[in-house]
């Protein structure tokens, strides 16, 4: 097995919840992929907001789900 050092600032050890000086492959890959997705979802939430789709109502958001969907089936 090979060992990898990696270094992170105090600010991000105690952002990601670490604890200990060692930490197994994988579960370093779910803290990212973790954090990843985190900041995708907010930048969703942002351009929501920024273009008023947040305050879709679900038939709203229906209806244009199915909108697409027949512009793409009467090409």
């Amino acid at each position: 097995m090979r060992t990898l050092s990696i270094s992170i600032s105090d600010i991000e050890y105690d952002q990601f919840g670490l604890s200990g000086d060692k930490l197994p492959f994988s579960e370093f890959v779910d803290i990212v992929n973790k954090e990843i997705t985190k900041q995708a979802m907010n930048k969703c939430i942002q351009l929501a907001e920024k273009y008023n789709l947040s305050r879709m109502t679900m038939e709203e958001i229906t209806g244009e789900v199915k909108a697409v969907r027949n512009a793409k089936n009467n090409r």
